[in-house]
């Protein structure tokens, strides 16, 4: 947050608050560790509210679900900070001290009453004010949240409209409180930090900042490139005009977990040359040129992982690869000698040092000390620095220490995909507990909780369409069909249907899926599509 793409918050903080608001996030599936910090919050009294379309295995824990429509989450927040401005909750000396653009921000939200809120998001005014008054009154609360934000034509903004609940309540920098994006796949974290982001060097430093590049050429004897580079979306909007011509993939399976997979296969289909680092013969793997073998990093590899807390720790190697296959770091350093570049031999070690010497937050984090400490959370600038549990404490000195946080006026802005008559329910996708992402790493092992794929319907849309559970339907949007079995799901309110990626050769989910996105940071729309559902012409 503020510049630095992390959460604010340890785990243990979610155990000694007093609210969290788990906003599209089913978390007791898809960061179950991390719901075990969070329940050991419930149990010591601290209030949990779900805000999600369906009424999951989280909200099931929860004090309070809010149901709200798919896309209204701007609509929802600002309804809520409306609520705590008109009510005095706002922190004003906090805001006086450690922020910016207050009074635009509070002109914004001036318009969003409970009664619009209730019109725009489904949620009842009632429960919007007592989530309002909590919130805006508990001494330390949290937000979390995942792709139920974030997968939208307007990501960032629905993210904006958070920060600025936490920055009007005073609710970061202080333990207990704060914002906290739970990350989607293992290390995801590790790989923002390390600059897989097209305007980031490693440590989050700007790209485009010549002060910035400069330690890195004098480290590399190179030229750094000065203008960022394209985010996944661009990447396929270049190949789609013919400028991107050759694609080097690591461990992606963008053939099955893109939105609009018919046009992302065309796509890579089409390229002059597709390369893919992998540990598996993925989707993506069999329409390459070439394909690289890799290592898989969590047990043949060295190195180091990030979770959602910030916190580093090691990854050691326990079985050697199988035949054929390489570690990341040796394939790399293979491909630069081929091309001209004498790397050596580096350890995961060495390359971990090297970047220690070049990003500042992780100075202080070497091998010794993440395995004396089982782990430092960044920032960590030197070694006598223990780590940081939270962020932006310097939010609460006065003066403030930096820059000062800035409000963001965001507008509720609704799905791309218009509901119509000819396509009238709802369609968000998500994850399971049971299995992971496009199935590769998990389709081919057996569990007692894995149900076959289906297009979960609630019950009432099941009688109005004469469907019956386990009926196989066709699945229309606007951009494509699949034929796939119904089952009825009770925690679906009407209008409202549900899709996984998992099993993408039982049903192809991302043929529906649209991939209008966020102009911002590049995600697509995946949790927000317009279907319909037909019976299937029975054959006399």
């Amino acid at each position: 947050m503020f510049g630095a793409g992390g959460g604010t918050s340890s785990y243990r903080e979610a155990e000694e608050t007093d609210m969290v608001l788990l906003w599209g996030s089913n978390a007791r599936e898809t960061h179950p560790i991390f719901f075990h910090h969070l329940l050991r919050g419930v149990r010591n009294g601290a209030r949990l509210v779900a805000v999600d379309p369906r009424r999951t295995s989280s909200a099931e824990w929860a004090d309070l679900w809010l149901g709200i429509d798919v896309g209204s989450d701007i609509a929802l927040a600002n309804a809520i900070a409306r609520e705590i401005i008109d009510e005095g909750l706002a922190d004003k000396e906090f805001i006086q001290r450690a922020t910016t653009g207050f009074d635009n921000y509070a002109k914004c939200v001036e318009p969003y009453t409970l009664e619009r809120a209730e019109r725009e998001t489904g949620v009842p005014a009632g429960a919007i004010k007592e989530v309002a008054h909590a919130y805006g009154r508990a001494d330390r609360a949290m937000i979390c949240w995942t792709l139920g934000i974030t997968e939208h034509h307007n990501a960032v903004d629905n993210v904006l409209a958070l920060i600025n609940l936490a920055l009007l309540t005073g609710k970061v920098g202080r333990y207990g409180c704060g914002l906290n994006p739970l990350r989607g796949q293992n290390n995801v974290q590790g790989g923002g930090d390390m600059g897989a982001i097209p305007n980031r060097l490693p440590g989050f430093q700007d790209l485009e900042d010549p002060a910035m590049r400069a330690p890195f050429e004098r480290a590399w004897k190179a030229t750094v490139p000065s203008k960022r580079g394209y985010h996944l979306s661009q990447m396929f909007e270049s190949m789609e005009h013919g400028e991107m011509r050759a694609v080097y993939i690591v461990g992606e399976n963008p053939a099955r977990s893109e939105a609009d997979q018919t046009r992302a296969v065309r796509l890579l289909s089409g390229l002059e040359h597709l390369v893919v680092q992998d540990i598996f013969l993925t989707q993506t793997a069999e329409l390459a040129h070439v394909v690289l073998p890799a290592a898989a990093g969590w047990a043949e590899s060295e190195g180091t992982v990030t979770s959602s807390e910030r916190r580093v720790q090691r990854v050691r190697r326990a079985l050697e690869p199988p035949a054929g296959a390489r570690d990341d770091i040796e394939i790399i350093v293979e491909v630069a000698r081929r091309l001209g570049c004498d790397w050596g031999h580096p350890t995961a070690e060495r390359v971990w040092d090297e970047c220690r010497s070049l990003s500042p937050m992780h100075g202080g984090m070497s091998y010794a000390r993440l395995d004396e400490l089982g782990g430092i959370q960044w920032p960590c600038p030197d070694e006598t620095h223990p780590g940081t549990q939270f962020l932006h404490a310097r939010l609460w000195n006065d003066p403030v220490e930096g820059p000062r946080a800035p409000f963001s006026v965001v507008e509720h802005d609704p799905p791309v995909d218009k509901l119509s008559d000819e396509f009238p329910i709802r369609l968000t996708t998500g994850r399971r507990l049971d299995s992971f992402n496009t199935g590769v790493q998990t389709g081919g092992y057996t569990s007692p909780l894995r149900q076959p794929e289906a297009l979960l319907l609630s019950p009432a849309d099941g009688a109005r369409l004469g469907i019956v559970d386990g009926e196989r339907v066709m699945a229309s949007s606007r951009r494509g069909s699949v034929e796939v079995p119904v089952r009825f799901d009770a925690t679906l309110r009407p209008g409202l249907a549900f899709l996984t990626l998992h099993f993408p050769d039982q049903v192809a989910t991302n043929i529906l899926t649209i991939d209008a996105t966020d102009p911002k940071s590049g995600t697509a729309e995946f949790k927000a599509s317009a279907i319909r559902v037909d019976k299937l012409a029975t054959v006399s």
